[in-house]
């Protein structure tokens, strides 16, 4: 039997886990900085200054919008052990229907009519372009990952021959392919007299539900069980195909939400071949949430800063833009590597699901999940040698309990 972590030794755990890999990416960045006769010092900085100071934290918690709905379709997804990897496309289409509806349909309509027709739309065509992959993974065993790459690629491409054709902003002086420009007087409202838009708080309001759904009711409890084992989740009567299936569309839905949520809210048209990447961006942080929705928000915050101070700060020192991709890639391997010795030294619960888990930790070779507790000598034990009996623990969902 494995005794229970203390409460303070949970929350350390989790704190650690979560922030060091970050912490290690900075340095190591900064490193990189100096190697590449920059000072690393004006970097950090300018970040605080371009992201942070006077009014430039308005536009970080602008970007923060549409990145924490992002985060929340992925968590629904990777909670269920569900590699939904078609966020790029998916949130393109919901991007393009804002951008191609919008100036259309506002000159005509009560704008919060139009709103509301859009995010509708965009929640339907992300759910049902979501559906392909999970049918297939549902009904056929077809690997998700590949199947969801496939339909994003098919999505950016949809979404080019829409901008370049039927959605062409006919401006003869618009040589570019984009969509017409939606006024800005109908864009998403925004209050205090800032440049943030409601859809920063949308996407708070998101995750307090989410977080709700998830750890007070009995769907996520079922969500839960079955992103343990799908198998053990059929003995108790959920059903397989039909998880993949919702999952899978409430994820495409949030992700073009995020779509449109930005158009309205800040790039008011789309040009072909623009795609900002915030799927990938945004991956590492929800693992270091551990998959949380509440978690995720102050991660989300750091990035949103990180990125949009970034741009300028990196120009400052005469770095690329690129280079907060590198930034990114060093998060993604310090989380790895902090995982496989937090595991091995039994520092708490994994950030990935049981299944995903197993595939990360497969990487460096065999684990044990099972070990026999015996007596040390005949005379001290206190239990007949038939009654000795294998103990298998393995992790819980929620952080930092260990269950056997």
């Amino acid at each position: 039997m494995i005794e229970e972590l203390p409460r303070w030794r949970r929350i350390t755990d989790t704190v650690v886990r979560s922030v060091l890999p970050v912490v290690l990416a900075l340095v190591v960045a900064g490193l990189i900085i100096a190697a590449m006769g920059s000072n690393p010092l004006d970097f950090f900085a300018g970040v605080w200054k371009y992201g942070v100071t006077g009014n430039n934290w308005q536009d970080s918690l602008r970007l923060m919008a549409p990145l924490m709905i992002i985060a929340l379709g992925l968590i629904v997804a990777f909670r269920g052990q569900l590699w939904n990897l078609g966020y790029n496309g998916t949130f393109l289409l919901g991007s393009v229907v804002a951008a191609g509806a919008g100036p259309v349909l506002f000159p005509i309509l009560p704008g919060w009519l139009v709103t509301a027709v859009i995010i509708v739309g965009a929640l339907l065509i992300g759910a049902i372009w979501s559906i392909v992959p999970a049918v297939l993974k549902a009904r056929f065993g077809t690997n998700e990952i590949i199947t969801s790459l496939v339909m994003s690629f098919i999505a950016i491409g949809v979404v080019n021959l829409l901008i370049k054709g039927p959605l062409h902003d006919p401006n003869p002086r618009v040589t570019a392919p984009q969509t017409a420009t939606i006024d800005r007087a109908d864009l998403l409202p925004f209050f205090g007299g800032t440049r943030v838009h409601v859809g920063f708080l949308v996407a708070i309001a998101l995750a307090l539900v989410a977080q709700f759904v998830i750890s007070r009711t009995s769907f996520g409890v079922r969500l839960d069980v079955f992103g343990a084992s799908p198998k053990a989740a059929q003995h108790v009567g959920i059903s397989r195909s039909w998880m993949i299936v919702l999952l899978f569309s409430l994820s495409g839905a949030l992700i073009a939400l995020a779509g449109t949520i930005d158009v309205l809210g800040n790039v008011t048209y789309m040009r072909a071949n623009w795609n900002p990447g915030y799927g990938d961006a945004i991956l590492p942080f929800v693992f270091l949430a551990r998959l949380s929705p509440l978690g995720a928000i102050p991660l989300v915050a750091f990035y949103s800063v990180f990125a949009n101070g970034g741009i300028n700060a990196a120009r400052s020192v005469g770095l690329s833009s690129d280079f907060l991709l590198v930034v990114v890639g060093l998060i993604l391997v310090f989380m790895t590597i902090t995982e496989y010795v937090g595991d091995k030294r039994r520092l708490g619960q994994s950030y990935l699901p049981a299944g995903m888990k197993q595939s990360v930790m497969s990487l460096f070779g065999p684990r044990t999940t099972a070990t026999t507790r015996v007596p040390s000598s005949p005379e001290k034990a206190t239990t007949p040698p038939e009654k000795v009996s294998t103990t298998k623990t393995t992790a819980t969902r929620a952080p930092g309990k260990v269950t056997t």
